[in-house]
């Protein structure tokens, strides 16, 4: 689309090209093997939870920053607490678990050919510890990766999508924010950044009020608007 004047894609990871809560939910079906799929789920929302919830304190000042390392095993602790589980290593075990999340089945082979036209940039809220094993273990391609870490503040927080306008040299408009979740682009957008939704099973849908410069079903339809290779 020759409308659309961009250099760099950055690319949201968890739930866009990851799928976290499958992630996650192997490591609860690991911990407690006896769990029902109705229990597995309620312990994967109880993470999820207690995961948003920390880091909107962080973003509103009610708790000084944390890296996702150290909401991950709150949240693991809450879990295993819940489903009755004191061992120690079971719960180091099921934090590690936010870092062993697979990726979409189209994310390999997209990030391969969007690399063959744009340079590639992760921006992701998990800290840069977590981030290496989410990259390695998903087999993610970049050509930088950044951390919320490195802003001391987690998206939607206007100084995350600073950092890939920082890396970049670009003025913000020449960057499209990639992700799966609304209040993220949202959130690119009010730097500047240009923007594209792709659809995933556990994105945030655009509301009708959204207005993104792209609109894909997957990485394949994102490489195609794009006129990538």
């Amino acid at each position: 689309m020759a409308e659309l004047d961009i250099d760099v894609l950055v690319f949201d990871i968890l739930g866009t090209l990851v799928d976290e809560p499958a992630g996650i939910r192997a490591g609860i079906r690991a911990l407690d093997p006896s769990l029902d799929d109705a229990g597995t789920e309620r312990l994967l929302l109880l993470w999820q939870r207690h995961i948003e919830d920390e880091q909107r304190r962080i973003l509103d000042g009610d708790r000084p920053y944390a890296p996702s390392d150290v909401l991950d095993r709150e949240a693991a602790g809450l879990v295993a607490e819940t489903a009755g589980v004191d061992d120690p290593a079971a719960v180091a075990a099921l934090a590690l678990s936010a870092r062993q999340l697979p990726p979409w089945p189209d994310t390999v082979a997209g990030l391969a050919r969007l690399a063959g036209r744009f340079p590639l940039v992760g921006l992701s809220n998990a800290s840069r510890t977590a981030l290496l094993g989410i990259d390695a273990h998903a087999g993610l391609r970049w050509h930088q990766a950044l951390s919320a870490e490195d802003a001391r503040a987690y998206k939607p927080d206007p100084e995350v999508y600073r950092l890939a306008v920082t890396v970049s040299g670009l003025p913000p408009e020449r960057l499209l924010m990639v992700a799966a979740h609304s209040w993220d682009l949202r959130g690119a957008q009010a730097l500047g950044l240009r923007t594209a939704y792709v659809a995933r099973p556990v994105g945030d849908p655009p509301a009708t009020s959204d207005k993104f410069d792209v609109y894909a079903d997957g990485l394949a339809g994102l490489a195609d608007r794009l006129g990538a290779p």
